[in-house]
């Protein structure tokens, strides 16, 4: 090879080389566009969807909201009038959808209060109940689902997954009536223990305040938590079993490692990534709020409200909720979607 080859062979080589850094650092801002992207059609058709679809439910919100009341036709037009239901459909979905892209929901036909003032309010409670439900059932399904896959066949395992099956698969408004009557009510020798429904007594302030809200919270976290850690479980043992014959972990071992070492230092952080996105996703649904357990133990969150809501039917709460619903949905996908090649560089190739 001459000396004037060299020079060109060099610049060729660089730009070889630079070729893919370049791919590399523009691969992820492109997966990042598309995430986004994908997410902004996907709220918009969410806001779309959450109007008609709350139409379809029988009943007229004016009469409902009269009581049963003597009212004159008069009178049931001016309402119709105040909340806008007298315009023409294709009017009150333009009102809508303008209003509701900056963030004006309406105002509540029962409440007669804006609906973001609604929701604004109830949620702190709905995160109180499912967020304290969330931090239990993940760091228990994360325990447990190890435990099992690294003792896989073994009576623990056995008895973790049938456990953890049988309840997932139990209705949580069942097992929370079920719960009602056993501790909060009283059966046979054993006295009732914690209150039926609420989230407070009253009267109590401070430190006593906090302790009575702890003992409302007793019930429906153990009935959210007894329902949703089975799917931690399942998913972190399928995950591991997978990894557990990878050639790495038998390296590590052949090296010396303890078992205990190998599994939490190199099997666990791997086997995560699908844990990782169903956090995320239940992350989501704390803001959703599980509205059958907030029923069932009369928790004023956004569950009971919009079981309340749709009784009416309200329609500019309905839709309101719907939409913050799905939105918290959405955005802890496509975060988790966003976090996802962060761990694993290959999903954004």
């Amino acid at each position: 090879m001459t000396a004037d080859a060299t020079p060109a062979l060099v610049e060729d080589t660089q730009r070889t080389a630079s070729g893919p850094r370049v791919r590399r650092s523009s691969a992820y801002p492109r997966y990042l566009a598309g995430k986004v992207a994908g997410a902004a059609v996907s709220l918009l058709a969410v806001l779309v969807t959450s109007f008609f679809l709350f139409r379809l439910i029988p009943g007229d919100p004016v009469k409902t909201m009269t009581g049963g009341r003597q009212v004159s036709a008069e009178q049931l037009a001016a309402y119709r009038a105040e909340f806008g239901l007298g315009l023409p459909l294709w009017r009150q979905f333009t009102d809508y959808c303008g209003k509701a892209l900056t963030g004006d929901f309406g105002t509540s036909y029962q409440f007669r209060a804006p609906v973001v003032d609604k929701i604004t309010e109830a949620l702190p409670n709905t995160l109180l109940l499912t967020g304290t439900a969330f931090v239990l059932y993940t760091v228990l399904g994360i325990f447990l689902g190890t435990r099992s896959a690294w003792r896989h066949g073994k009576l623990g395992d056995r008895v973790n997954t049938g456990l953890a099956l049988t309840l997932y698969s139990i209705p949580s408004f069942w097992l929370g009536l079920l719960l009602i009557i056993v501790l909060s009510v009283g059966i046979g020798p054993l006295p009732g223990m914690f209150p039926t429904g609420g989230m407070e007594s009253g009267g109590e302030e401070g430190f006593a305040y906090v302790l009575d809200v702890a003992h409302h919270l007793v019930l429906p976290v153990a009935t959210l938590v007894a329902v949703e850690y089975g799917q931690t479980l399942l998913v972190t043992r399928s995950a591991l079993l997978d990894e557990m014959g990878s050639d790495y972990l038998t390296t590590a071992r052949a090296k010396g490692l303890r078992d205990d070492l190998v599994r939490r230092r190199h099997a666990v952080p791997n086997a995560l990534l699908p844990t990782v996105t169903l956090i995320f996703i239940n992350l989501g649904r704390t803001v959703a709020g599980v509205i059958l357990v907030e029923t069932v133990f009369s928790w004023p969150g956004l569950g009971g409200l919009f079981y309340q809501a749709l009784s009416v039917p309200d329609l500019p709460l309905v839709q309101g909720l719907f939409f913050v619903f799905a939105a918290a949905v959405i955005l802890m996908n496509t975060l988790a979607d966003l976090v996802y090649p962060l761990l694993d560089p290959r999903v954004a190739r």
